[in-house]
């Protein structure tokens, strides 16, 4: 940034304290954002390891090389839990829980606490891009990924950002060309946000407007963080009080319920045919009668169901979801199909790992927690079940009862296993269960070889943890992808689209 821009975009934030509570990705990025406008930023960071030390190092240089009227940062480390004498602002991480020493110290002297997402809305310059805002217990990466591709279809320069891919508050100030075109023509139309906001975002920020934003599903979720059920559902409700169209889930109570009464237009989206102000399911098509120009009495078809890649209920409510979103924003139907086909779904989300003696090999190590893992089970007849991890504090009964019907057999693993085979115990006594209690490097082979000792042709092998992977992975990431390789080491395993050998 020049010395003209930041003599330009500097006003209220000149010499301005402000405490950046963290340092991670949203934390540093805040940091530089504020101190190209002049603030005095100091960032507090509880942990002090190499990592951290790198991090703050390059933001005091960044700092230092601001030209005149520019601001400064001091990065603190080691101690996350003291407010910085003089703080006028803070601006806190999503991981920050609302009870935790400095947020409650600020709230006590009466200092205003928010997010980057609500600093990087504060920021918009005039003229910025629109956002499109996501949230929901379960769906959201894969939602919001969908709706870019069918934004960028439609010719719009669209960007995924929030919880994923960049930091909010640089995409709503990255300069980009603005054209008023489709691609074939040469220029592209203007930017739009597409934005992910996960519970902590949204606790955090207050003034959020967006044009459309949709709530995918409410289920319990991070009530260790937000400390009750009811708490939980006012954060996820912060993203429908300004929107413009409010995009919710008809088959989804909690969604429903939140969406009433809100944005100055309602479109639902559900799995069965679809009535007037509804995107839904037509024998093999996603259809709209929300957007049309007369919903009581005409439909858009928008896709197939084939054009949902991977198919699953589930995935094809997301498709609904972010269809519903782009249709607000003005997405003709043709574009969505095209987003739909054009989507890669991320891995660790019912991904197809392979075959191998006639069984389907499954990697759904995202679905931490049970709502997830309920609609992962939903999509296969024949099941082994590859669970465990850390459950946070959630209950299974209600999962294993209504999955039982469809298990061939249950392969626990993880801290958390015996709370699962208790209630397997109980709604599902005849299922075949083995105890794999090893955390060793080796131990997903031992659950992946138990699993294929239960299946028969026919069956699906499906890892759906319904808990987090800390207890024995860095990640669930890690945890996925520890099950790949050790699917891909069975004899004869076959990858999608191939011949077993």
């Amino acid at each position: 940034m020049d010395a003209e821009e930041l003599s330009s975009t500097g006003g209220e934030w000149a010499g301005r304290a402000v405490c950046v509570a963290g340092a991670g990705v949203s934390g540093r990025a805040a940091a530089r954002v504020l101190a190209e406008r002049g603030a005095r930023v100091t960032v507090v960071e509880g942990r002090d390891g190499d990592e951290q030390r790198a991090h703050a190092a390059a933001l005091e240089e960044h700092a230092r090389g601001l030209p005149d009227g520019g601001g400064s940062i001091t990065v603190r480390l080691g101690d996350g839990d003291t407010l910085p004498g003089g703080t006028e602002l803070v601006v806190i991480s999503p991981g920050w829980r609302p009870d935790a020493p400095l947020p409650r110290a600020a709230a006590a002297a009466g200092i205003e606490v928010y997010g980057e997402v609500e600093l990087a809305w504060r920021l918009r310059p005039e003229g910025a891009a629109p956002w499109l805002a996501i949230t929901g217990t379960d769906g959201k990466t894969t939602v919001v990924r969908m709706l870019a591709c069918m934004l960028q279809a439609a010719g719009h320069d669209a960007l995924a950002v929030g919880n994923v891919g960049t930091p909010i508050v640089e995409a709503v100030l990255e300069k980009h060309e603005v054209g008023g075109g489709p691609p074939s023509g040469g220029r592209r139309k203007r930017r739009v946000l597409a934005v992910e906001l996960s519970s902590y975002q949204l606790h955090w920020s207050s003034s959020l407007a967006p044009i459309a934003s949709a709530v995918l599903n409410l289920a319990p979720d991070h009530l260790d963080w937000h400390g009750s059920m009811e708490e939980y559902a006012a954060a996820k409700a912060k993203i429908f009080q300004r929107c413009g169209t409010a995009v919710y889930n008809a088959d989804d109570p909690g969604s429903s319920g939140l969406a009433a009464g809100a944005g100055r237009r309602r479109a639902g989206f559900t799995l069965e045919v679809p009535g007037p102000g509804l995107l839904g399911v037509v024998d093999e098509l996603l259809v709209d009668r929300a957007f049309t120009a007369d919903p009581e009495r005409e439909a858009a078809e928008l896709a197939a169901l084939g054009d949902v890649r991977p198919f699953a209920p589930h995935n094809v409510a997301n498709a609904l979801a972010a269809a519903a979103l782009a249709r607000a924003y003005g997405v003709p139907p043709e574009a969505v199909r095209e987003g739909l086909r054009a989507f890669v779904p991320d891995p660790h989300r019912i991904q197809h790992v392979a075959d191998a003696g006639g069984v389907t090999y499954i990697n759904d190590s995202k679905a931490t927690q049970p709502h997830a893992a309920a609609a992962s089970l939903a999509a296969y007849e024949s099941i082994v079940w590859i669970a465990g991890g850390l459950l946070k504090g959630l209950e299974v009964d209600d999962l294993v009862r209504s999955c039982a019907p469809r298990l061939r057999g249950v392969v626990l693993m993880g801290r958390d296993r015996a709370r699962i085979a208790e209630a397997l115990a109980r709604h599902a006594p005849d299922i075949p269960v083995v105890d794999v209690a090893d955390t060793d490097t080796g131990a997903m082979d031992r659950v992946v070889n138990e699993a294929a000792a239960l299946a028969r042709p026919g069956d699906t092998v499906l890892l759906a943890p319904v808990g987090a992977s800390f207890d024995m992975f860095a990640n669930y990431p890690a945890r996925g992808d520890a099950f790949i390789a050790s699917v891909r080491r069975l004899p004869g395993a076959a990858l999608p689209g191939e011949q077993p050998g």
